[in-house]
């Protein structure tokens, strides 16, 4: 009837030496911990719908229908609740005063402007 979504684990860092933001790991807890629960609230709603199905309480064409829209509307809450998650974490980033991806490259270009300055010095002087 319907096939089930498999939920890949997120890889661990391999380097067991690595100091992890307390922070980061606790958030990185709570959101798979939401994973495994949509996979197995997903798994239910499948069950569910299927011993309705075999005990001929709702049509097969009905049961797919609604686990479609099932579905459909869990991704439509799985993408609200990842944007919410982003501007949160922004914002958290943000008040720590931790530079985004676009700060550090603004400095890698001025870094680089530098030390080509720094050369065409040297070259002058030398």
């Amino acid at each position: 009837m319907a096939t089930k979504e498999k939920v890949q684990k997120a890889p661990e860092p391999t380097n067991g030496a690595e100091e992890r933001n307390p922070l980061l790991e606790a958030a990185r807890k709570v959101l798979l911990a939401g994973i495994g629960a949509v996979a197995l609230a997903q798994e239910e709603i499948e069950d569910f719908v299927n011993r309705l199905v075999e005990r001929g309480e709702i049509a097969e064409k009905d049961g797919r229908k609604l686990l479609r829209e099932v579905v459909d509307r869990r991704k439509k809450d799985a993408e609200k609740a990842e944007d919410e998650i982003s501007k949160r974490v922004e914002e958290v980033l943000d008040r720590m005063n931790v530079p985004t991806k676009a700060d550090i490259e603004a400095l890698g270009e001025k870094i680089a402007h530098l030390s080509k300055k720094v050369d065409e010095f040297k070259k002058s002087q030398g």
